[in-house]
Protein backbone atom coordinates (compact mmCIF):
# COMPACT_ATOMS: atom_id res chain seq x y z
CA UNK A 1 0.00 0.00 0.00
CA UNK A 2 1.21 3.28 -0.87
CA UNK A 3 2.13 6.01 1.97
CA UNK A 4 -0.20 8.76 0.35
CA UNK A 5 -3.41 6.68 1.36
CA UNK A 6 -6.54 8.35 2.92
CA UNK A 7 -8.05 7.55 5.58
CA UNK A 8 -10.39 5.09 3.83
CA UNK A 9 -8.08 3.30 2.53
CA UNK A 10 -6.14 3.06 5.71
CA UNK A 11 -9.64 0.93 7.15
CA UNK A 12 -8.60 -1.86 3.97
CA UNK A 13 -5.25 -2.82 5.47
CA UNK A 14 -6.28 -4.54 8.49
CA UNK A 15 -2.80 -5.54 10.39
CA UNK A 16 -1.70 -2.78 12.19
CA UNK A 17 -5.36 -2.95 13.86
CA UNK A 18 -4.71 -6.80 14.54
CA UNK A 19 -1.60 -6.10 15.90
CA UNK A 20 -2.89 -3.49 18.38
CA UNK A 21 -5.71 -5.99 19.32
CA UNK A 22 -3.20 -8.65 19.54
CA UNK A 23 -0.75 -6.30 21.85
CA UNK A 24 -3.93 -5.61 24.18
CA UNK A 25 -4.85 -8.88 24.95
CA UNK A 26 -1.54 -9.88 25.96
CA UNK A 27 -0.62 -6.98 27.84
CA UNK A 28 -3.84 -7.31 30.44
CA UNK A 29 -3.09 -11.05 31.31
CA UNK A 30 0.51 -9.93 31.97
CA UNK A 31 -0.74 -6.85 34.32
CA UNK A 32 -2.36 -9.79 36.06
CA UNK A 33 0.13 -11.75 36.63
CA UNK A 34 2.41 -8.48 37.41
CA UNK A 35 -0.19 -7.86 39.82
CA UNK A 36 0.08 -11.74 40.95
CA UNK A 37 3.79 -11.12 41.85
CA UNK A 38 3.13 -7.94 43.97
CA UNK A 39 0.33 -9.64 45.81
CA UNK A 40 2.69 -12.75 46.77
CA UNK A 41 5.56 -10.89 47.19
CA UNK A 42 7.28 -13.30 44.47
CA UNK A 43 9.54 -10.66 43.03
CA UNK A 44 12.88 -12.06 43.89
CA UNK A 45 11.82 -15.79 43.10
CA UNK A 46 14.45 -15.62 40.29
CA UNK A 47 17.22 -13.53 41.61
CA UNK A 48 18.93 -13.21 37.89
CA UNK A 49 18.11 -11.05 34.93
CA UNK A 50 17.71 -11.54 32.09
CA UNK A 51 18.47 -14.88 32.43
CA UNK A 52 16.40 -17.84 34.50
CA UNK A 53 18.83 -19.25 36.73
CA UNK A 54 21.46 -19.28 33.96
CA UNK A 55 19.01 -20.09 31.80
CA UNK A 56 17.57 -18.34 28.53
CA UNK A 57 14.30 -17.45 29.32
CA UNK A 58 12.82 -19.37 26.85
CA UNK A 59 14.82 -22.36 27.21
CA UNK A 60 14.33 -23.19 31.06
CA UNK A 61 13.03 -26.31 31.39
CA UNK A 62 9.04 -25.87 31.49
CA UNK A 63 8.23 -28.65 34.12
CA UNK A 64 10.44 -26.79 36.74
CA UNK A 65 8.49 -23.67 36.51
CA UNK A 66 5.15 -24.86 35.95
CA UNK A 67 5.47 -27.51 38.86
CA UNK A 68 7.48 -25.98 40.61
CA UNK A 69 7.05 -24.00 43.78
CA UNK A 70 3.86 -21.07 43.06
CA UNK A 71 6.08 -18.19 43.27
CA UNK A 72 8.42 -19.11 40.91
CA UNK A 73 5.54 -19.89 38.35
CA UNK A 74 4.75 -16.75 38.74
CA UNK A 75 7.69 -14.62 38.20
CA UNK A 76 8.97 -16.89 34.80
CA UNK A 77 4.91 -16.95 33.69
CA UNK A 78 5.34 -12.53 34.18
CA UNK A 79 8.68 -12.32 31.98
CA UNK A 80 7.53 -14.68 29.61
CA UNK A 81 4.47 -12.72 28.58
CA UNK A 82 6.52 -9.66 29.07
CA UNK A 83 8.83 -10.65 26.45
CA UNK A 84 5.36 -11.68 24.24
CA UNK A 85 4.54 -8.16 24.60
CA UNK A 86 7.68 -7.03 23.43
CA UNK A 87 7.31 -9.37 20.14
CA UNK A 88 3.88 -8.12 19.27
CA UNK A 89 5.11 -4.43 19.85
CA UNK A 90 7.97 -5.30 17.42
CA UNK A 91 5.59 -6.54 14.58
CA UNK A 92 2.66 -3.23 15.76
CA UNK A 93 5.51 -0.84 15.17
CA UNK A 94 6.51 -2.78 12.10
CA UNK A 95 3.08 -2.69 10.60
CA UNK A 96 2.36 0.50 11.04
CA UNK A 97 5.12 2.24 9.56
CA UNK A 98 4.58 -0.31 6.30
CA UNK A 99 1.23 1.11 5.99
CA UNK A 100 -0.08 4.36 7.83
CA UNK A 101 0.78 7.23 6.44
CA UNK A 102 -0.26 9.19 9.74
CA UNK A 103 3.30 10.54 11.01
CA UNK A 104 1.57 11.09 14.19
CA UNK A 105 1.09 7.01 14.36
CA UNK A 106 4.45 6.03 13.07
CA UNK A 107 6.00 8.31 16.22
CA UNK A 108 3.50 6.67 18.72
CA UNK A 109 4.16 3.45 17.58
CA UNK A 110 7.74 4.07 18.12
CA UNK A 111 6.81 5.44 21.32
CA UNK A 112 5.35 2.35 22.08
CA UNK A 113 8.53 0.25 21.46
CA UNK A 114 10.00 2.69 23.74
CA UNK A 115 7.53 2.05 26.57
CA UNK A 116 8.08 -1.29 26.21
CA UNK A 117 12.08 -1.41 25.97
CA UNK A 118 12.02 0.54 29.13
CA UNK A 119 9.24 -1.35 31.49
CA UNK A 120 11.26 -4.63 30.22
CA UNK A 121 14.39 -2.64 31.57
CA UNK A 122 12.95 -1.67 35.15
CA UNK A 123 11.35 -5.05 35.79
CA UNK A 124 14.95 -6.44 35.15
CA UNK A 125 16.78 -3.24 37.50
CA UNK A 126 13.97 -4.41 39.84
CA UNK A 127 15.69 -7.59 39.83
CA UNK A 128 18.90 -6.34 40.20
CA UNK A 129 18.38 -4.27 42.89
CA UNK A 130 15.72 -5.56 45.03
CA UNK A 131 14.49 -2.43 45.34
CA UNK A 132 10.67 -1.15 46.69
CA UNK A 133 11.17 1.86 44.68
CA UNK A 134 11.81 0.56 41.54
CA UNK A 135 8.80 -2.28 41.70
CA UNK A 136 6.55 0.42 42.80
CA UNK A 137 7.38 2.85 39.35
CA UNK A 138 7.43 -0.63 37.49
CA UNK A 139 3.95 -1.02 38.10
CA UNK A 140 2.75 2.25 37.79
CA UNK A 141 4.15 2.53 34.63
CA UNK A 142 2.44 -1.28 33.22
CA UNK A 143 -1.23 0.10 33.22
CA UNK A 144 0.03 3.48 31.54
CA UNK A 145 1.44 1.31 28.60
CA UNK A 146 -1.14 -0.50 28.82
CA UNK A 147 -3.49 2.08 28.04
CA UNK A 148 -0.88 3.45 25.32
CA UNK A 149 -2.18 0.20 23.46
CA UNK A 150 -5.60 0.48 23.84
CA UNK A 151 -5.48 4.02 21.99
CA UNK A 152 -3.69 2.78 19.45
CA UNK A 153 -5.90 0.02 18.91
CA UNK A 154 -8.30 2.54 19.11
CA UNK A 155 -6.35 4.95 16.46
CA UNK A 156 -6.56 1.81 14.47
CA UNK A 157 -9.90 0.46 14.04
CA UNK A 158 -12.09 0.98 11.41
CA UNK A 159 -14.32 3.14 13.15
CA UNK A 160 -11.74 5.71 13.34
CA UNK A 161 -10.50 5.46 10.29
CA UNK A 162 -14.07 5.74 8.60
CA UNK A 163 -14.87 8.71 10.30
CA UNK A 164 -14.63 11.99 8.30
CA UNK A 165 -16.84 14.88 10.06
CA UNK A 166 -17.51 15.10 13.63
CA UNK A 167 -21.04 15.94 14.55
CA UNK A 168 -21.38 19.82 15.79
CA UNK A 169 -22.70 19.43 19.74
CA UNK A 170 -23.27 22.29 22.01
CA UNK A 171 -22.22 19.53 24.87
CA UNK A 172 -19.15 17.76 23.20
CA UNK A 173 -16.81 20.08 24.49
CA UNK A 174 -17.97 19.59 28.43
CA UNK A 175 -17.80 16.20 27.70
CA UNK A 176 -14.65 16.04 26.12
CA UNK A 177 -12.79 18.19 29.21
CA UNK A 178 -14.62 15.49 31.57
CA UNK A 179 -13.83 12.52 29.87
CA UNK A 180 -10.10 13.86 29.86
CA UNK A 181 -10.16 14.48 33.28
CA UNK A 182 -11.42 11.02 34.57
CA UNK A 183 -8.90 9.55 32.81
CA UNK A 184 -6.15 11.37 34.74
CA UNK A 185 -8.21 10.53 37.86
CA UNK A 186 -8.29 7.19 37.02
CA UNK A 187 -4.39 7.43 36.77
CA UNK A 188 -3.80 8.99 39.81
CA UNK A 189 -6.06 6.41 41.68
CA UNK A 190 -3.76 3.80 40.13
CA UNK A 191 -0.41 5.45 41.41
CA UNK A 192 -2.12 5.77 45.00
CA UNK A 193 -3.00 2.12 45.23
CA UNK A 194 0.73 1.09 43.81
CA UNK A 195 1.24 3.82 47.13
CA UNK A 196 -0.08 1.32 49.22
CA UNK A 197 0.85 -2.19 48.03
CA UNK A 198 4.52 -0.98 48.45
CA UNK A 199 4.38 0.51 51.66
CA UNK A 200 7.64 -0.75 54.00
CA UNK A 201 6.62 -3.76 56.19
CA UNK A 202 8.63 -1.92 58.96
CA UNK A 203 6.99 2.03 57.95
CA UNK A 204 5.57 4.09 60.63
CA UNK A 205 1.52 2.86 60.28
CA UNK A 206 0.58 6.65 59.63
CA UNK A 207 2.07 6.37 56.19
CA UNK A 208 -0.02 3.83 55.45
CA UNK A 209 -3.32 5.16 56.45
CA UNK A 210 -2.73 8.77 54.86
CA UNK A 211 -1.92 6.44 51.28
CA UNK A 212 -5.15 4.82 52.30
CA UNK A 213 -7.15 8.05 53.13
CA UNK A 214 -5.97 9.46 49.87
CA UNK A 215 -6.94 6.35 47.89
CA UNK A 216 -10.32 6.35 49.62
CA UNK A 217 -10.99 10.02 48.90
CA UNK A 218 -9.86 10.02 44.98
CA UNK A 219 -12.29 6.36 44.71
CA UNK A 220 -14.99 9.20 45.68
CA UNK A 221 -14.21 11.55 43.11
CA UNK A 222 -12.99 8.93 40.14
CA UNK A 223 -17.03 7.63 41.29
CA UNK A 224 -18.47 11.11 41.10
CA UNK A 225 -17.37 11.56 37.59
CA UNK A 226 -17.46 8.48 36.10
CA UNK A 227 -21.12 8.97 37.03
CA UNK A 228 -21.17 12.21 35.61
CA UNK A 229 -19.08 11.21 32.19
CA UNK A 230 -22.31 8.49 31.90
CA UNK A 231 -25.18 10.74 32.78
CA UNK A 232 -23.38 13.22 30.14
CA UNK A 233 -23.34 10.86 27.40
CA UNK A 234 -26.85 9.03 27.89
CA UNK A 235 -28.72 12.64 28.15
CA UNK A 236 -27.15 14.70 25.33
CA UNK A 237 -25.05 11.56 23.27
CA UNK A 238 -27.58 8.50 24.00
CA UNK A 239 -27.96 7.49 20.26
CA UNK A 240 -24.14 7.12 19.46
CA UNK A 241 -23.56 3.87 20.52
CA UNK A 242 -19.95 4.18 20.13
CA UNK A 243 -19.69 6.33 23.03
CA UNK A 244 -22.53 4.85 24.80
CA UNK A 245 -21.21 1.26 25.62
CA UNK A 246 -17.88 2.29 26.87
CA UNK A 247 -20.02 4.91 28.97
CA UNK A 248 -21.67 2.04 30.33
CA UNK A 249 -18.97 -0.41 30.90
CA UNK A 250 -16.85 2.36 32.79
CA UNK A 251 -19.87 2.30 35.47
CA UNK A 252 -19.70 -0.85 35.26
CA UNK A 253 -16.35 -1.56 36.02
CA UNK A 254 -16.32 1.22 38.62
CA UNK A 255 -18.98 -0.45 40.35
CA UNK A 256 -17.14 -3.49 40.24
CA UNK A 257 -14.21 -1.96 41.23
CA UNK A 258 -15.87 -0.98 44.85
CA UNK A 259 -16.89 -4.24 45.51
CA UNK A 260 -13.45 -5.73 44.80
CA UNK A 261 -11.98 -2.71 47.07
CA UNK A 262 -14.19 -3.86 49.94
CA UNK A 263 -13.46 -7.54 49.29
CA UNK A 264 -9.89 -6.66 49.10
CA UNK A 265 -9.82 -5.20 52.70
CA UNK A 266 -11.90 -8.20 54.23
CA UNK A 267 -9.74 -10.62 52.79
CA UNK A 268 -6.22 -8.99 53.96
CA UNK A 269 -7.36 -7.09 57.11
CA UNK A 270 -10.48 -8.89 57.99
CA UNK A 271 -13.73 -7.27 58.57
CA UNK A 272 -14.42 -3.47 59.92
CA UNK A 273 -14.57 -3.55 63.45
CA UNK A 274 -18.08 -2.32 63.90
CA UNK A 275 -18.67 -5.99 62.39
CA UNK A 276 -17.41 -7.65 65.74
CA UNK A 277 -20.64 -7.96 67.21
CA UNK A 278 -21.87 -10.15 64.21
CA UNK A 279 -20.58 -14.02 65.04
CA UNK A 280 -20.23 -14.52 61.09
CA UNK A 281 -17.86 -11.31 61.04
CA UNK A 282 -15.87 -12.34 64.47
CA UNK A 283 -14.98 -15.82 63.09
CA UNK A 284 -13.64 -14.50 59.81
CA UNK A 285 -9.66 -15.60 59.75
CA UNK A 286 -7.95 -13.79 57.65
CA UNK A 287 -5.37 -16.12 55.46
CA UNK A 288 -2.19 -15.24 54.44
CA UNK A 289 -1.76 -15.90 50.68
CA UNK A 290 -4.68 -18.15 50.53
CA UNK A 291 -6.03 -18.57 46.89
CA UNK A 292 -8.96 -16.07 47.61
CA UNK A 293 -6.35 -13.27 49.33
CA UNK A 294 -4.41 -13.13 46.03
CA UNK A 295 -6.62 -13.25 43.18
CA UNK A 296 -9.09 -10.77 44.81
CA UNK A 297 -6.57 -8.41 45.44
CA UNK A 298 -4.71 -8.91 42.50
CA UNK A 299 -8.19 -8.38 40.22
CA UNK A 300 -8.90 -5.33 42.09
CA UNK A 301 -5.38 -3.97 40.44
CA UNK A 302 -6.60 -5.76 37.24
CA UNK A 303 -9.88 -3.53 37.41
CA UNK A 304 -8.41 -0.34 37.89
CA UNK A 305 -6.69 -0.82 34.35
CA UNK A 306 -9.68 -1.84 33.21
CA UNK A 307 -11.05 1.38 34.37
CA UNK A 308 -8.07 3.64 32.82
CA UNK A 309 -8.54 2.10 29.28
CA UNK A 310 -12.14 1.94 29.00
CA UNK A 311 -12.38 6.30 30.20
CA UNK A 312 -9.47 6.90 27.56
CA UNK A 313 -11.99 5.16 24.86
CA UNK A 314 -14.64 7.19 25.93
CA UNK A 315 -12.30 10.24 25.87
CA UNK A 316 -11.17 9.68 22.51
CA UNK A 317 -14.16 8.68 20.99
CA UNK A 318 -15.77 11.67 22.24
CA UNK A 319 -13.25 14.14 20.55
CA UNK A 320 -13.33 11.93 17.04
CA UNK A 321 -17.36 11.68 17.14
CA UNK A 322 -18.07 15.46 18.21
CA UNK A 323 -17.17 18.53 17.57
CA UNK A 324 -18.17 21.67 19.69
CA UNK A 325 -19.67 24.64 18.23
CA UNK A 326 -17.74 27.31 16.87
Amino acid sequence: MKLGTSNSELATSVWPHRWAVMLVCAVFPLLWVGGLVTTTQAGMAVPDWPSTYGYNLFLYPWTTWIFGPWDLMVEHSHRLLGALAGMLTIALCASIWMVDSRRSMRWLSAAALVAVIGQGTLGGLRVWFDDRLVAMIHGCFGPAFFALCVGIAVLTSHKWLSETRPAVHQQAAKLQRLAMLTTLLAYVQLVLGALMRHVPVGADPSVFSAALSFHLLMAAVLLVHVGLVLLRVVRHHGDEAALRRPAVALAVLMCLQLVLGSATWVVNYGWPYWLDGYAWAAAYLVETNSFVQTHVTTAHVAAGSLILATALIVAMRSCRLLAAEP
